[in-house]
């Protein structure tokens, strides 16, 4: 779909479509590394890319609802033509402080004011060079797999308009899948980078614990559950990234990513994983999952079927947890939020975890103490094998309204552990992850194929996703 036709479909949202702005200007179909050599170069200046990405941001946004703030007139860009990504621009998602732009998280349940200044991750992306030009939307504080709202329209699947483009960085994965622009930030608790990836056909790595900066509010809770990344169209992009914030600070007890520019010839020993914590995955994502393992095994690397590395308590212990995080944003919002906080305007989800947890307080240390634990059954998988393969997500994006936080909080909860049922683990071990894309469904919704790594060994997980780009070329929404 053109520009044009792009601006003409997103008049009917609701309509079964794809929506994408790719075409002929100056971004073309062009990924970051590459727009970055053009600047480079003098073939395109900086300020044809941010005219380009406004002007197609502004086209598919009426149909998927993605940009929570715009920041067209004032966009931001605080590096040199010597950053790895000088002038191109990128999408913050709108749960990072930015100075001058108010951060929503989502949230229907205070006013946002302008930041007074940048969270230690912003500055990180910044200093890759990139040109911020808006914010993206997440559901209310990033705790839903689907980017949707009590009364506020959702964001949409570009790839498939009736369907969820999944959670939290949804907005962030709506812009990039869509053309506007070929990256954006994103991050993850427990899933919120690889399941939007999974969701639009993009590339999407949870780095390992400690591997950027984090808020100094993040050192204060039991289990850091948090990780900050990109989504992108390409792994190179992904993988020059992390090179490039690795470059402002490196943490001395991981090792370096480093430069990564394609796959390893090591030949791996791959554990496949295809049961989750509650169940088995269904046909789409089996078959998908499948030809990933087949075009590993064609490359000479071995692949061995393993159970699941954790027990059938983990569940309802990361639902504890996950409750107890929300119990604290929204009892204690006023304070961690904002003063004008009101919790009676919080959505259904987020109250719904606060009560669960109200009702449950005495299981919260002993899930923590649980939790903590899955760190070393998770570890013993490595030392026989160097990498782990496993859906994504369970099934393929559902349709808008399967995860509308609306829906009864027993019934909700249900699905989303039918859903996202094997990327928390990565959050509570703080291992690295990745999604990759992995073919379409039936339906025309991307699928993806989650890589899980040791402690620190991003390498490994890029190494091989560089592989699979090359092997089975990621399907793209233009053609």
């Amino acid at each position: 779909m053109s520009l044009s036709s792009a601006a003409s479909a997103a008049g009917s949202p609701t309509a079964q479509h794809r929506v994408h702005a790719f075409g002929d200007d100056a971004l073309g179909t062009d990924d970051a590394v590459a727009l970055a050599e053009r600047i480079r170069s003098g073939e395109v200046h900086p300020k044809e890319l941010l005219e380009a990405a406004i002007a197609r941001a502004n086209a598919v946004d009426p149909a998927l609802a993605a940009v929570a703030t715009p920041m067209y007139d004032t966009p931001r860009c605080d590096g040199t033509a010597n950053d790895p990504f000088f002038g191109v621009p990128i999408f913050m998602k709108d749960n990072m402080s930015l100075v001058g732009v108010p951060t929503g998280n989502g949230s229907e349940a205070y006013l946002a004011k302008p930041s007074t200044e940048d969270a230690p991750f912003t500055t990180q992306v910044l200093s890759t060079g990139v040109t911020v030009i808006g914010k993206s939307r997440l559901p209310e504080f990033g705790l839903n797999a689907s980017t949707e709202f009590m009364t506020l329209p959702p964001v949409r699947n570009p790839w498939l308009t009736s369907h969820s483009v999944g959670a939290s960085s949804g907005g962030s994965a709506a812009l990039v899948a869509a053309g506007a622009v070929p990256f954006a930030h994103a991050n993850d608790g427990g899933g919120s980078i690889r399941i939007p990836a999974a969701c639009a056909g993009l590339v999407g790595l949870k780095p390992s614990r400690g591997r950027h900066l984090i808020s100094p509010k993040m050192k204060k809770v039991p289990i850091d559950i948090g990780s900050e990344g990109i989504v992108s169209r390409t792994v190179r992009d992904t993988a020059t990234f992390f090179c490039g914030i690795e470059a402002g600070y490196h943490n001395p007890l991981l090792p370096p990513i480093g430069r990564i520019e394609g796959p390893s010839n090591r030949r791996l020993r791959i554990g496949l994983i295809v049961d989750s914590i509650t169940g088995a995955p269904d046909a789409d994502t089996v078959a998908a999952l499948h030809r990933t393992a087949t075009l590993l095994e064609s490359a000479g690397h071995e692949i061995e079927p393993i159970p699941l590395p954790v027990g059938d308590e983990f569940a309802a212990d990361f639902l504890q947890y996950w409750a107890f995080l929300a119990h604290l944003l929204i009892d204690l919002g006023k304070i961690l939020v904002a003063p004008d906080f009101d919790k009676s305007r919080a959505d259904g989800l987020g109250v719904g975890l606060r009560n669960h947890h109200r009702a449950n307080l005495r299981r919260t240390p002993g899930a923590i103490k649980r939790l903590k634990r899955a760190s070393n059954t998770y570890g013993e998988v490595f030392s026989n094998h160097d990498l782990v393969i496993s859906p994504t997500l369970r099934h393929v994006a559902p349709e808008i309204g399967h995860l509308d936080p609306n829906v009864p909080f027993d019934v909700l909860i249900e699905r989303l552990f039918n859903y996202v049922a094997y990327t928390p683990l990565n959050n509570i071990t703080g291992t690295p992850a990745m999604s990759v894309p992995a073919g379409l469904s039936s339906d025309g919704v991307p699928i993806g194929v989650q890589l899980l790594g040791a402690y620190g060994d991003e390498r490994t997980l890029i190494e091989t996703a560089f592989f699979l780009e090359e092997a089975q070329p990621f399907a793209r929404i233009f053609e």
